[in-house]
């Protein structure tokens, strides 16, 4: 791979030079590529399109059942083209790239919108077949640029992680069988919140730190209707939503039922907008502070109808739509945990808690109210989520009186999964300014 001008990424098969007949061969062995392939399902090949704005020459992919290739012509040829202008495509097909340039998804974005990205063709194939198009530009830029380099994580062979039930009843969502799990001996109680459309397994790798098990007593709790939970009984299958007042009885429930001493309410994405709600509400809730991860206080973005279609397959959607949020130096395995609970999921779950997230939550006009020193904040921003910006997060913090924001280098919108040593010092850092604060 030799450096380049910016114009010659206009042309991008030429841009690539061999990397596009050495895809031909990588996807033959590649296996995810494979496992994705692999299905009778399959039964006519599809073709789609990569391309630089502004010029007809395409890498054009096509999936059979089992088979992947490449060639290159107009993107005419194609069911849908992926075309982003020639200096995201440079940013895109760098060793390690910046955020938003990690993904398309995050190229293309939804509430931060970049000039030149578009969807040629059928929109709904694209979003049915997003798992072939993400993992043909990972592999693609293997080609290129060689394997991106990434975290080491040694495997471990205790967990200190036990879990159970609990009753709880909730506003709107009723009385519900609740599964949490604590794992921890330390003085200070701390709730990890999960992330929208997802579970508490998350937390795995921070519930089993050393340091964390001896200085706090750490609760994690799936939502009515997510992961081991059961669900309410006061909606269809389906028809799953999440509100701030739901959200924050649920918490409240958890936090009384456990019988725990001021906890920190600490979680990510749908659960940073709720560790603000949390604040506001400390006097109910019961909180001793707050670590909001990936929040802020309003967030508008186009909101998706394929993660509740009847036409594209929600396992495979969902976790596709996420996981380009990721840091790409995270450890692989921590990355496809993500993947995979995001696949897990009932029907209509993800599709539900992003009531809240996309808009439903709204603390614009109440951040100020905050009492800092009876319910201290600190927020923590991955660098790499292009949903929820470190930019967005500090811009909450300043209207919070007291508050505190810090970015956190090489992680993305799930910093607890996708790296817990790198995640870790950060969240003790947090935990130590609160008590420090409330004393």
């Amino acid at each position: 791979m030799g450096s380049q001008d910016v114009h010659a990424w206009a042309d991008l098969p030429a841009a690539l030079g061999v990397a596009v007949p050495k895809l031909n061969e990588l996807l033959k062995t590649d296996a995810q590529y494979q496992a994705f392939a692999r299905t009778d399902a399959i039964t006519q090949p599809v073709t789609f399109g990569i391309k630089a704005h502004g010029s007809d020459n395409t890498i054009l992919v096509t999936v059979d059942n089992g088979k992947g290739f490449a060639a290159t012509g107009s993107y005419t040829k194609a069911a849908f083209t992926l075309s982003a202008l020639p200096e995201q495509w440079q940013e895109f097909f760098k060793p390690v790239p910046v955020a938003p340039y990690q993904s398309y998804w995050g190229m293309f974005g939804m509430n931060i919108k970049q000039k030149g990205i578009e969807i040629l063709g059928d929109t709904v194939a694209y979003n049915e077949f997003t798992h072939f198009w993400r993992r043909v530009l990972e592999v693609l830029r293997e080609a290129y640029c060689g394997p991106t380099p990434v975290d080491e994580q040694p495997e471990t062979d205790e967990d200190y992680i036990v879990g159970r039930y609990v009753y709880v009843t909730a506003p709107v969502w009723g009385r519900c069988k609740v599964f949490y799990e604590q794992s921890g001996e330390g003085e200070q109680d701390i709730v990890f919140l999960h992330t929208a459309g997802s579970d508490s397994r998350q937390y795995h790798g921070v519930m089993n730190d050393p340091r964390m098990r001896a200085k706090c007593n750490m609760i994690a709790f799936d939502l009515p209707g997510h992961g081991r939970s059961f669900p309410s009984t006061s909606y269809a299958a389906g028809a799953h939503t999440n509100t701030e007042e739901s959200y924050i009885g649920c918490i409240t429930a958890v936090v009384k039922a456990l019988k725990l001493n001021k906890p920190i309410i600490s979680g990510a994405s749908m659960a940073g907008q709720v560790c603000l709600a949390v604040a506001i509400h400390a006097d109910t809730v019961g909180a001793g502070g707050t670590i909001p991860l990936q929040g802020c206080d309003f967030l508008t973005m186009d909101r998706q109808w394929h993660d509740r279609s009847p036409f594209v397959n929600q396992s495979l959607f969902n976790p596709e739509w996420i996981y380009g949020m990721m840091s790409p130096t995270a450890p692989l395995v921590n990355r496809q945990l993500i993947w995979h609970l995001y696949s897990a999921q009932a029907y209509g779950i993800f599709h539900g808690d992003l009531d809240f997230y996309f808009g439903g939550w709204d603390g614009r006009s109440r951040m100020a109210s905050i009492d800092t020193k009876k319910c201290p904040v600190f927020m923590l921003t991955g660098e790499y989520d292009w949903s929820n910006t470190p930019a967005m997060a500090q811009a909450t913090a300043d209207k919070i009186p007291g508050a505190k924001h810090k970015t956190m280098p090489q992680l993305g919108h799930f910093p607890a999964t996708e790296n817990p040593a790198r995640f870790v010092p950060h969240l003790l850092e947090a935990i130590e300014y609160i008590q420090a604060t409330r004393k």
